[in-house]
């Protein structure tokens, strides 16, 4: 079955390494083959700049990124970049489409001529923070816990402009409802039901019924603790987090955001994009082949910024 997965982390491994190989290194969970084996069709690769990037540097290890994308990435001719929406229906049947996104705005600071320029480059979303606080709002790890500040709704509006999703994955309670006040493309690329597991990354229910109103969705993120609280999970407990959000009327609002080569504790029999099939296969236990199909990629679909 076909798989959009709207996070992973293996720009940053290949950043911080550059003898690793994007075909088939056994250390990028997200790598050419198993996207393959997985049958992941579109994978999302995110940027993301360390906290300790002293700030003038910020801009310069996230260009990095991006020139490894295209070099090492893109360099397999099967893998094609995402420029525009439309691109994603017009992938061959071999093809998988790379879209690049961004985590976090320390990036581009206050400079509103890099963030045009990362749109330039074909990022098509945007999360405000990761972890900790910027000049744009406070990440879920900042203890002062405030909302957006007057330039991350600037980011926000821009963002509306250029038909790019602002990601609210990692923001706090009270950035999350300035964007959803601002945004007309919220999504959250990797979070789970804080319902389920009480972690501090996950996501309400009035947050998630939110941004199913505005026509957003979720990505479950295979992260043991935020599925179960523990460093251990199975892909059961992926579902509970599904089945929740179903009976918050969010069926076709879910899809996955695995956050592959961002994380350090795995799945039961899903540790790498080329285990997709043991979660599709359990989901289709609970669920119709259609809405599964859903999950899987439908729903992304159906949520894309319209541009006409």
């Amino acid at each position: 079955m076909t798989i959009y997965d709207l996070h992973c982390d293996a720009l940053l491994k290949l950043w911080e390494d550059r003898t690793r190989g994007f075909l088939d290194h056994p250390s990028v969970e997200a790598n050419f083959q198993r996207l393959q084996k997985g049958k992941v069709k579109l994978q999302l690769f995110a940027i993301f700049v360390e906290p300790e990037v002293p700030s003038d540097q910020k801009f310069q290890v996230a260009l990095e990124q991006i020139d490894l994308f295209h070099e090492v990435v893109l360099s397999h001719p099967k893998m094609k970049k995402i420029t525009e929406w439309s691109d994603i229906e017009r992938l061959k049947y071999d093809e998988i489409g790379a879209m690049l996104t961004l985590e976090g705005a320390d990036a581009f600071g206050n400079d509103l001529t890099k963030l045009r320029t990362f749109y330039q480059l074909g990022v098509k979303s945007i999360g405000l923070t990761w972890n900790n606080a910027n000049l744009c709002a406070d990440g879920v790890g900042e203890s002062r816990n405030g909302g957006l500040t007057e330039l991350g709704i600037e980011v926000v509006r821009h963002n509306n402009e250029h038909f790019v999703w602002t990601d609210v994955s990692h923001l706090t309670e009270p950035g999350f409802w300035d964007v959803m006040k601002h945004a007309k493309y919220p999504i959250a690329t990797h979070s789970n039901s804080k319902t389920v597991c009480n972690h501090r990354r996950n996501l309400t229910d009035e947050q998630a019924q939110a941004l199913f109103r505005k026509s957003g969705f979720i990505g479950m993120v295979f992260n043991p603790p935020f599925l179960t609280g523990e460093e251990q999970a199975k892909v059961s407990d992926i579902i509970k987090h599904i089945d929740h959000f179903c009976a918050l009327g969010g069926k076709n609002h879910i899809g996955f955001g695995s956050d592959f080569d961002g994380i350090g504790c795995y799945v039961d029999d899903l540790e790498h994009a080329g285990k997709y099939d043991h979660l599709i296969n359990a989901l289709l236990q609970h669920y119709s082949e259609n809405e599964v199909k859903g999950f899987a990629y439908q729903n992304v679909l159906k949520h894309l910024p319209n541009q006409q």
